[in-house]
């Protein structure tokens, strides 16, 4: 039993016997440093049905509690806090139950469950992937393994945006400039290829408005006017008519997008187990349209376009179908959440991963959904996350001066070198061990930084701060569970046996007390859909580790018992770090 299953019923018990009161929650938090106590419990909630002093109510249900549970030795009541001492026996009786659960904290599937699909990533085919879909792929990836962990079936998918005047551009952009240029004769990966061309579009478009604009055209008649606009517009009207010569050329540029982010998906760490293209689901939705047109859920213009009024709801009015019977991106997402149900039919909930700059679009989707009458539409969340800046500025995809995602990945394992030569910490390594360690410690700097702030915050990312071995970073935790590992390998004794009536020191409570909280923190950030809470949990457990570090002595301890706990407690230590960084999607290594 957790220690709040313990307390929970015997404080409803104490405030029941002592002053006549049924209730049913109690605000528990844990105690602040600067006193003594391990839970405290707050008076002041209690006042609306429970009148008196808050000392005299907190010393009164103290010493209830001291009276009849056995796992409180002691209390002290500062103000309306009531600071409860727990037992050493509750923590190595709990102790002795986790040490040895390689999966504590993670919650099995449950087999009859509804299933939670993940949408992440969801790039145009037109350029590589950039630091912004760096973070997205992170965030999406993972809170899908923390759902999975908090017990849930989870489907990771994403659309790939492979249509429209995007793609067209570097299509009409490589017939025209490309000389039959592929991956394979030019050295480039596939994406960075159909950008190079998408790159070479805009500027040939620039200088055609230039053009236009010194013949004596408007500036705003120029931009709709460039030939090579008017070609692309061309090309998508061919493809939409299904043209052979255009479907071959769009399907060939396509793949070599679809393989290049296919590499950078790998290197980065994520995955998929369903991908959708928006070539075959554009028309999905349509059908929707009628539905909701019967049922009065939608209203038809005089012109033939379909709209959703939600005035009422505080929204607008929306449109899902235009005058020419085209569909719309909303009406493009209803039939995609709705196709994703009938292809999974144990999915009850779905998780967008997408900027912020769509939180009004979700917004309106999920009201849509909801008035259509599907029964999954109370479980679907948008992650909305901030933009991600770098200390030069922000990124422009169109002037070819984006954050390639790629490079920043390389520019990361070249840093975690720089910096790992400086301090000199890899004396002894082959160079292959070498290369192997700068990508951990370089990939790591990188998703730590990213996942430990808050989704819906902005980021300034500063990839020289991130990878320091001390503080808040990825390296400075990689480098404690490689401390660990050491310890371990060192430890020339069976430390597997059981520790009986072993009198805890305080900071060994202290990491008892935290390690305890694990599993509620895998549950607090997926209800949150927050991997931050994972990842600063992981820094004040590695904190309170190095403390312990620092204050007892663990392979050194004259005591043969004290040596096992604490080796016990460093392993331990180690399995949570490497536990919690597998669902952040890191690699701990196991020398640094």
């Amino acid at each position: 039993m957790t220690l709040h299953e313990i307390l929970l019923p015997a404080v409803q018990k104490a405030v029941s016997t002592l002053y006549g009161a049924a209730v049913e929650q109690f605000e528990f938090q844990a105690t602040r440093r600067d006193f003594e106590g391990d839970i405290t419990l707050v008076i002041f909630p209690l006042l609306k049905q429970v009148k008196g002093n808050p000392v005299q109510i907190g010393n009164a249900i103290g010493e209830y509690l001291a009276t009849n549970v056995a796992e409180v030795k002691a209390f002290n009541v500062v103000a309306g806090f009531l600071n409860i001492v727990i037992a050493d026996d509750f923590y190595l009786d709990f102790f002795a139950s986790a040490k040895d659960d390689a999966k504590y904290g993670f919650v099995p599937a449950k087999e009859d469950g509804k299933a939670v699909m993940v949408e992440y990533s969801s790039p145009n085919t037109n350029k590589p992937l950039h630091l912004g879909h760096v973070r997205n792929n992170l965030l999406g990836y993972s809170v899908a393994e923390i759902l999975k962990a908090a017990g849930n079936k989870v489907y990771k998918t994403q659309i790939i945006n492979d249509r429209g005047i995007h793609i067209c551009k570097s299509m009409i952009a490589w017939q025209k400039f490309g000389n039959g240029e592929t991956p394979e004769t030019s050295g480039l990966k596939g994406d960075k290829l159909v950008g190079k061309y998408y790159v070479e579009f805009d500027k040939e478009y620039k200088k055609q408005i230039e053009t236009l604009v010194s013949d004596g055209k408007i500036e705003e008649e120029a931009k709709k006017q460039a030939p090579i606009l008017i070609e692309a517009q061309e090309m998508l009207r061919d493809w939409e008519a299904g043209k052979l010569e255009v479907i071959a050329l769009w399907e060939k540029m396509n793949q070599w997008v679809y393989d290049g982010f296919g590499q950078t998906y790998e290197k980065l760490g994520v995955d998929f187990d369903k991908y959708y293209y928006e070539s075959d689901t554009y028309l999905l939705g349509k059908e929707v349209v009628q539905l909701g047109l019967e049922k009065g859920i939608f209203e038809q213009d005089p012109d033939g376009s379909v709209w959703i009024d939600l005035t009422e709801d505080g929204l607008d009015r929306k449109i899902v179908l235009r005058s020419d019977g085209t569909a719309v991106y909303m009406t493009q997402d209803i039939g995609t959440a709705i196709q994703r149900v009938k292809d999974f039919p144990d999915v009850g909930g779905m998780v967008y991963t997408v900027g912020n700059e769509q939180d009004y679009h979700f917004k309106v989707l999920f009201l849509i959904l909801k008035k259509l009458g599907f029964d999954w539409t109370d479980n679907l969340f948008h992650l909305s996350y901030g933009m991600v800046d770098l200390p030069s500025g922000k990124m422009k995809s169109r002037e070819g001066t984006v954050v390639d995602a790629d490079d920043l990945m390389d520019d990361m394992t070249e840093t975690a070198q720089k910096i790992s030569e400086e301090l000199g910490k890899l004396d002894g390594y082959s160079d292959e061990e070498k290369q192997k360690l700068y990508t951990t410690i370089g990939l790591g700097a990188l998703k730590y930084y990213i996942l430990k702030v808050d989704p819906k915050k902005r980021i300034l990312f500063n990839p020289e701060e991130s990878v320091d071995f001390a503080g808040n970073t990825g390296p400075f935790i990689q480098y404690t569970y490689a401390r660990i590992r050491s310890i371990l390998r060192k430890a020339d004794f069976d430390f597997s046996s059981d520790v009986n009536g072993y009198a805890l020191h305080e900071k060994e409570k202290g990491l008892l007390k935290l390690i305890a909280t694990f599993p509620n923190v895998i549950q607090e950030a997926a209800k949150n859909h927050s991997p931050a809470l994972v990842a600063n949990f992981t820094y004040e457990l590695v904190k309170e580790y190095n403390s312990f570090y620092q204050s007892v002595p663990i392979l050194g301890a004259e005591n043969q018992t004290e040596k096992i706990f604490r080796t016990q407690l460093s392993k331990k230590v180690a399995d949570i770090i490497e536990s919690s960084f597998s669902l952040l999607g890191i690699d701990v290594p196991e020398r640094m």
